[in-house]
Formats: C-alpha cells, structure tokens, sequence
C-alpha cells in the first residue's frame, strides 16, 4: 500500500512551530531559523530504539489474523502500517517493526506497560477502556451476533435460554452476554474461551450451542473456514454497538495527533475505503470472500473523518 510518507512530520512540526516573523524570509534562513523538533512519548521512544511494537491477533479475520506464512495480514494491520509510514517520517528515520501476538485477554494491558505500542485487531472503542487507553478514529463498526449450526433452533437471545454460549475472554460481547443473561434470566451457561477461534470450534465439535461475538468476526471466522462452508449460520439481531479503533498509549498528546491527522488524510484520499473492499468485499487468502458491504453508518464516519483536512 503505498502511502504518503509526509503526514506525520507535518503535525509533530507544526506542534513545535515557532511564531511567525516579522519580515518574509528566504527559505534558506527559515529552514535554519527553525527550532528543532522535541520528541516525547512513544515518538521518542521508537526514534531511540528504531524499533516499532505492533500487536496483533491470529483469528480476527478479516482484521488482523495470518496468513499460511504466519504473517500478520488484514484490514487493522494495513491501517497500521500506514501509521508506521507517518511515524517514520515523523521522527526522521526508518523503523523496524516488532510483532507481538495478543489476545483478547491481555491486550490493553500489553499497551499500558509498553509491550505493544499501535493495538492493530478487533478492539472496541468503550468509555471503560478509554480510562486506560487512548483510540484512533473510528475504522469499522460492528455488534455482538450469535453464530449457531446450519439448522439450529436458535433464531434470537431468548432462544439461548439454559444454552451453552461460548464468550471470548476480555471482550466487550463477554460482558453484553453477562447483562443480556441477568437482564431477562436466560439462565445461559456462558463458556469463556482464550480466543475467537476456540469459540468457532466449540460450535463445530458440540461442545457449546452457540458462539457470541462480533458480527464481521463470525463471518470472517466461517469465511476463513471453507471447507466446512454452509454449516454455520449467524443468527439474531444486534446484542451491542461495537465501533473499532486503533489502540496505543494514552497520555501521549504527540502520537495521538499523529495517528488523528494520519487518519483523516487515509480517509480523504479514500484510503480506508480501497482497504476495506479488500478485506471485506474480495477474496480472502482462501478463497472464500465475506460479501459485507460498508454499512451507511460506517460510511458516514468516513466521509465525516475525511472532511476534516479539507
């Protein structure tokens, strides 16, 4: 993906800019008239060391997950490289990217003690994380569904009433489940699994009715799955609003408006857009394509986030 490598200098420059001065300048006297730049945070982290932690997920498709190499590919994981890109050029120096798999479980603590810099999965923005974290802009928006097998007489959440219902440790869908359960005493038997695609197997061996989590993610997990394709179904209106970000560090004012300016320039030039028909619209790595259209509301984040640079 190629993108414009100069984002990123721009905002941390302009934060720094002296006043403007009196008399017009040459550009010969301006450029050496200039402060330099003072670096903080996870920007002068990663100049110092060159190195830039990205943490990914295995089974978040079509976000982030692997390929047959055991690469980190996906939707989440080009929007980050594109923040790589803005950040290089931030800092004035090529960096090389370190790989550290998360989980659902412990990916926001990865981020707070310094394990992970950018969070590049399925993460949603909640106003409880964000006590601890800060988010990029808005790059998809789901809800909680329910997938079952082809046939199931599973069709909305009270029909989980006294089910097994595998849940995903850590995430959002965990807790939507937990007061759906209370809310209208389903007694459901909820079964936390470490990550989405042992939920996906607990459905397809038995061992549990149902699987809650993301919407996409159930898709993606059936997509990924095409060996076994029209077994499973997803089923049931939405059991929570699940809007996506990009997770880093907060109390990092540098980087966040790094990664803000980053955002709404990939959106203005209909970068998000061009990677989301990738990963949702074509062919995923087998074969097999998820069909999810960019919802309306999705859409108009976008254009909403592109905007603002013009």
């Amino acid at each position: 993906m190629k993108i414009p490598r100069f984002w990123g200098a721009l905002v941390v420059a302009g934060l720094f800019a002296a006043s403007a001065a009196a008399n017009a300048q040459d550009a010969a006297d301006l450029s050496s008239a200039a402060p330099p730049v003072t670096l903080s945070g996870t920007l002068e982290k990663v100049r110092d060391s060159g190195t830039l932690a990205l943490g990914y997920r295995d089974s978040s498709v079509p976000f982030s997950f692997l390929n047959t190499r055991n690469e980190p590919i996906g939707y989440s994981i080009e929007l980050c490289k594109a923040l790589v890109s803005a950040i290089e050029d931030s800092i004035n120096r090529s960096v090389s990217i370190r790989w550290v798999p998360v989980t659902a479980d412990n990916r926001i603590d990865q981020v707070v003690n310094g394990q992970v810099d950018l969070e590049c999965g399925s993460t949603t923005r909640s106003l409880e994380r964000q006590k601890r974290v800060a988010f990029s802009p808005i790059i998809y928006v789901s809800g909680t569904k329910v997938m079952v097998k082809a046939g199931a007489p599973i069709r909305s959440f009270r029909d989980l009433a006294g089910k097994k219902v595998a849940v995903t440790a850590g995430t959002t869908n965990e807790k939507a489940l937990r007061d759906l359960d209370q809310k209208f005493n389903l007694g459901m038997q909820l079964v936390v699994v470490r990550e989405h695609k042992e939920g996906f197997e607990a459905v397809a061996s038995g061992q549990v009715d149902a699987f809650a989590t993301d919407e996409a993610l159930l898709y993606g997990l059936i997509a990924q799955d095409a060996g076994r394709h029209g077994q499973f179904q997803v089923v049931g209106d939405y059991l929570s609003y699940e809007p996506y970000g990009i997770m880093f560090r907060s109390g990092d004012p540098l980087l966040a408006q790094v990664v803000k300016t980053t955002f709404e320039e990939l959106a203005a030039d209909g970068e998000i857009e061009r990677q989301y028909k990738r990963w949702f619209l074509r062919k995923l790595p087998t074969g097999t394509s998820l069909n999810l259209p960019m919802s309306t509301h999705l859409r108009i984040i976008i254009q909403t986030m592109g905007a603002k640079t013009e």
